[in-house]
C-alpha cells in the first residue's frame, strides 16, 4: 500500500471516530427528560347564579334559594320543616334541619358545634364567622371548613327564643379540596345568599 493510500485510510478512520463521538454527544441532548406530570381536573361548567324565594308556605322560615337547586322536604322521625337543597348536576346537597327552641338553646347550639368539630380530624382549619341581622332577629355562626373535610361549610341561625335552623353542605363523593374547589365556591356563594336573605315568618 502506498503512503498516500495509508494517509487516506488513517483520515477515514479518524473521521469515523469523530462522527461517532459527535453522535454520542448529541443523542443525550435529544432525549426527552421525563418529568412527573401534575394532576389535572376536568373543567366544571357552572350556571350563572340566580335565585328565587322558597315558596312553600308550610315552613316557618323563608330565604332565597338557587334556581340551579331543587328543594325537597325531608321526613325525619317526628321532626318537621327539614329540607334538602339538592344540586343534582354537582352531586351535592345542603342538609337543613329545623328545631323549635324550648328553653334548650344552649343544647341546640352545642349539638350544632359538635357536628362541625366532628370533622376536625380531616379539616386543616375551621374558621368561624358570626352573623347578625337584628332587624329580622336572625343571629348565628358560619363555619368554613378547610382541607378535605366531608363538609366544606356549615351554619346555624336562630332568633334565640323560638327558632333554630342549621345547614350543612355535603358532596356525594370522596372529598378532594382541589378538584371540588370551583363547585364548593359556587355553592358557598349560594349559601351566603341564603343566610343573608333568611327570615322567620312569625
Amino acid at each position: 500500500m502506498s503512503k498516500k493510500g495509508g494517509r487516506f485510510e488513517t483520515r477515514m478512520k479518524a473521521g469515523v471516530w469523530i462522527f461517532v463521538v459527535f453522535i454520542g454527544l448529541l443523542l443525550p441532548g435529544c432525549s426527552e427528560r421525563r418529568v412527573p406530570k401534575e394532576y389535572g381536573y376536568f373543567r366544571i361548567e357552572l350556571p350563572q347564579h340566580s335565585y328565587k324565594m322558597l315558596a312553600d308556605k308550610k315552613y316557618p322560615y323563608e330565604f332565597l334559594v338557587s334556581e340551579a337547586a331543587e328543594v325537597e322536604s325531608v321526613e325525619h322521625e317526628k321532626e318537621r320543616y327539614w329540607i334538602d337543597i339538592r344540586y343534582k348536576r354537582q352531586n351535592a346537597v345542603v342538609h337543613c334541619s329545623y328545631k323549635p327552641v324550648r328553653q334548650n338553646l344552649n343544647a341546640l347550639t352545642d349539638d350544632a358545634m359538635e357536628f362541625v368539630f366532628s370533622h376536625a380530624v380531616k379539616a386543616s382549619a375551621i374558621p368561624e364567622q358570626a352573623y347578625s341581622h337584628p332587624e329580622e332577629k336572625v343571629y348565628g355562626l358560619v363555619f368554613n371548613l378547610e382541607g378535605n373535610a366531608a363538609t366544606p361549610m356549615q351554619f346555624f341561625l336562630t332568633d334565640s327564643t323560638r327558632h333554630f335552623f342549621r345547614g350543612a353542605l355535603y358532596f356525594n363523593n370522596i372529598p378532594n379540596q382541589d378538584s371540588l374547589a370551583p363547585v364548593t365556591e359556587y355553592i358557598r356563594e349560594d349559601m351566603t345568599v341564603l343566610i343573608e336573605s333568611f327570615r322567620w315568618k312569625d
